[in-house]
């Protein structure tokens, strides 16, 4: 079942958009392709279209090679930058074919070759079992739940997270105000069932950790005092092993980080959403405010977010 919303009406150029269309019928009627494997060429396009904003035939190589290797700082994995070259690529030969003059020689896109360390992601079947599985019984056990679901609801760092107030969730937006790098703030939406689990850890088992101490440190360990980033490490490798899962060795924070940005690029999110929502951009929370669309981005995390 498609959204309402086709992603290819996210393009503001009719020109753009019309050639899209236009490659998808190709696509279909005359290659014969899925409809998954049409979405997946439409969401690559798309994200392409809207990071670049300007007619495609205006667009040269080394714009291109900047796009892709974006999306490889960003984390996404290079099996999926790969693919979406490969889908860039067919899209310009598309255009030569339909005789419509291109500026560059396609040939003259580089292959993109895999780096020498990988970033490791979950997929989103593992993670969401991994999730799942997590006991629910004892208050650090709820505690755990509530941190990693939350990791992995708005992709923080594990400074970020550790350093985080119970005043920083901004319950009435569902949101999460974010200090990062430089102490510069950003809002991330907390999806749906991870803000559930969060609202219960505060609501009845952190005051018993809190153990009657005052602190407004939001997650805490069984002495009432924040947790280090060795012990969520320790924690969440202890917590995967116990349940059995194969990669609990290979597993850290940062991968949860990893994954939320690569399940939302690979779902069809806007690049430029998921770069304000990892914090690579450096902002305050009034620019946020005052410059970006903020229901745009959390409309943005609730389409594509596998918990949203």
């Amino acid at each position: 079942m498609q959204h309402e919303h086709q992603p290819q009406e996210r393009i503001e150029s009719r020109h753009n958009r019309a050639l899209l269309n236009r490659f998808r019928s190709f696509l279909k009627l005359e290659k014969g392709l899925s409809d998954n494997t049409l979405e997946s060429y439409t969401n690559d396009l798309v994200q392409f279209m809207e990071e670049l904003d300007r007619d495609v035939e205006a667009i040269g190589v080394e714009a291109i090679v900047n796009h892709l290797v974006h999306l490889q700082e960003i984390g996404l994995a290079f099996t999926s930058i790969a693919r979406k070259r490969s889908t860039i690529v067919s899209f310009y030969k598309f255009l030569s074919e339909e005789e419509i003059e291109i500026r560059f020689n396609i040939e003259s896109i580089p292959p993109v070759k895999p780096p020498k360390r990988l970033p490791e992601v979950l997929s989103k079947e593992e993670i969401l079992e991994f999730l799942d599985a997590l006991p629910l019984e004892t208050a650090l056990q709820y505690r755990n739940k509530a941190l990693f679901e939350l990791m992995y609801a708005t992709g923080i760092r594990i400074s970020e997270a550790i350093g985080a107030s119970v005043n920083d969730i901004l319950w009435e937006s569902n949101v999460l105000r974010v200090t990062g790098k430089g102490n510069k703030q950003r809002i991330v939406p907390i999806a749906g069932e991870s803000l559930e689990y969060l609202r219960l850890y505060i609501d009845k088992y952190r005051v018993l950790l809190r153990r009657e101490k005052r602190t407004d440190i939001l997650f805490l360990n069984r002495s009432g005092k924040g947790l280090s980033r060795m012990g969520v490490w320790k924690i969440l490798r202890e917590e995967a092993k116990k349940l059995g899962f194969k990669w609990w060795e290979k597993l850290h924070p940062h991968i949860i980080r990893h994954s939320f940005a690569t399940h939302l690029l690979e779902g069809g999110a806007n690049l430029r959403t998921v770069q304000l929502l990892l914090g690579h951009v450096s902002i305050n929370t009034t620019q946020i405010y005052t410059n970006i669309d903020i229901q745009h981005i959390i409309e943005q995390h609730r389409l594509y977010h596998p918990r949203g």
